[in-house]
C-alpha cells in the first residue's frame, strides 16, 4: 500500500517515445493513478483499430486508461479531478491541454520535450534538429502553461549529435534520456529539492513544424550536405525519395561528397559504393535505396537489377 505522502501522478502520452517515461513514473515509487492517451485509431496496412503504445503499456501494468477526444467538456475534466493527481506528466500526448486542466494537479503539469528549449518548440523537434545541422540536442523537463512549449524549464539534459545521427537513433536516445530526466525531477520534487523553474529566453525561439510526406522529395538543386541531413532526419519516416533515376526510389542511406559538379540530378557515377548524383553544390552518394514495392537494398544490389545505370 502506498504511504499517505506518496505523490499521485497522472500520465498523458501516446507514441512509443512516451513509453520509457511512463515506465519511469511506474518505477519511481509513487502512485500512477491513471493514464491518458489518444483514442484508438486505424493503423497499418489493414487499417485495423489499434491501441497506442502507451495504452498497451498502461494496461499491462494494470493502470486505468482514459481516452477523451479532448478536455473541452467538464465531464472529462471532472474525471481527472476525481483522480486527485498531485502532478500530471505529459509526453507527446498529441493534445494541447487547456488552462482548466493544467490547474487541476497540485504541482501542475510537467512536459518532457525533446529539444533544448526555446529552440524547436512544436511537433517535430528531433527531425528538425538533424535537418538543420544542430551540433547538439537534448530534453527539457518543463512546467506547462497555455502556450505551445513556452513554459519555464526545470531540468535540461544535453546530448551531442553524431555525424550519422538519424531521426530514429535520436528518437530512441532522447526517449531514454527523457525518462531519466523525468525520474530525476520526480525524485527532486519528493525530496523537496526541485530547482526553481527558469523562464525560457525570448532569443533563439524556433518552431519545429510537423513532418509532412510532401517534404520527402529530394531537390538536387540544393546543397549536398543539406540533402544528406534530410535523408538522415527523415529516417524512419517519411523517408526521403527521388525520381532522378527514372523511377521513384526511397533513399534510406546517403552521404555528401564535396568537390564534384554536374547538372543537378545528373547521375555522375554508379558502382558498388553507391549512386553519385550531382547537386547544387557537391554530390549526394546514395548508398541504400528502395524501389516501389521492394525491399531496402544496397546500391550494389540495386545496380544488379539495373545494370544500365552503371557509370
Amino acid at each position: 500500500m502506498p504511504s499517505s505522502n506518496t505523490l499521485r501522478i497522472a500520465f498523458a502520452g501516446t507514441p512509443e517515445f512516451a513509453v520509457p517515461c511512463l515506465d519511469a513514473v511506474i518505477a519511481c515509487g509513487q502512485t500512477c493513478v491513471g493514464v491518458y492517451t489518444q483514442p484508438d485509431r486505424p493503423a497499418g496496412r489493414g487499417r485495423g483499430v489499434a491501441m497506442s503504445p502507451v495504452k498497451e503499456r498502461a494496461l499491462a501494468a494494470g493502470i486505468p486508461v482514459f481516452q477523451p477526444e479532448n478536455f473541452k467538456s467538464d465531464a472529462d475534466r471532472q474525471v481527472l479531478r476525481d483522480l486527485a493527481p498531485d502532478l500530471m506528466v505529459v509526453v507527446a500526448y498529441g493534445l494541447i491541454l487547456p488552462g482548466k486542466v493544467l490547474a487541476i494537479p497540485r504541482h501542475g503539469c510537467w512536459n518532457v520535450h525533446a529539444s533544448l528549449l526555446p529552440r524547436w518548440r512544436g511537433a517535430a523537434p528531433i527531425q528538425r534538429a538533424i535537418e538543420s545541422g544542430d551540433a547538439e540536442s537534448g530534453v527539457c523537463l518543463m512546467q506547462m502553461e497555455k502556450g505551445l512549449d513556452t513554459g519555464p524549464v526545470l531540468l535540461v539534459r544535453l546530448t551531442s549529435l553524431g555525424s550519422d545521427e538519424t531521426g530514429g537513433s535520436l528518437h530512441d536516445r532522447l526517449s531514454a534520456l527523457g525518462a531519466d530526466t523525468l525520474a530525476e525531477g520526480i525524485h527532486l520534487l519528493v525530496s523537496g529539492h526541485l530547482p526553481a523553474a527558469r523562464p525560457q529566453p525570448i532569443e533563439g525561439v524556433t518552431y519545429a513544424h510537423k513532418l509532412d510526406k510532401a517534404e520527402a522529395e529530394l531537390d538536387f538543386r540544393r546543397d549536398a550536405q543539406a540533402l544528406s541531413r534530410q535523408v538522415r532526419a527523415f529516417q524512419p519516416w517519411p523517408v526521403a525519395e527521388t525520381r532522378a533515376l527514372g523511377e521513384r526510389l526511397r533513399i534510406h542511406g546517403a552521404a555528401a561528397v564535396p568537390g564534384v559538379s554536374g547538372e543537378p540530378g545528373q547521375l555522375l557515377r554508379a558502382d558498388r559504393d553507391g549512386l553519385l548524383v550531382a547537386c547544387g553544390d557537391g554530390g549526394l552518394l546514395l548508398t541504400r535505396v528502395q524501389r516501389e514495392g521492394g525491399k531496402v537494398v544496397s546500391a550494389g544490389d540495386y545496380l544488379n537489377a539495373r545494370p544500365e545505370l552503371r557509370v
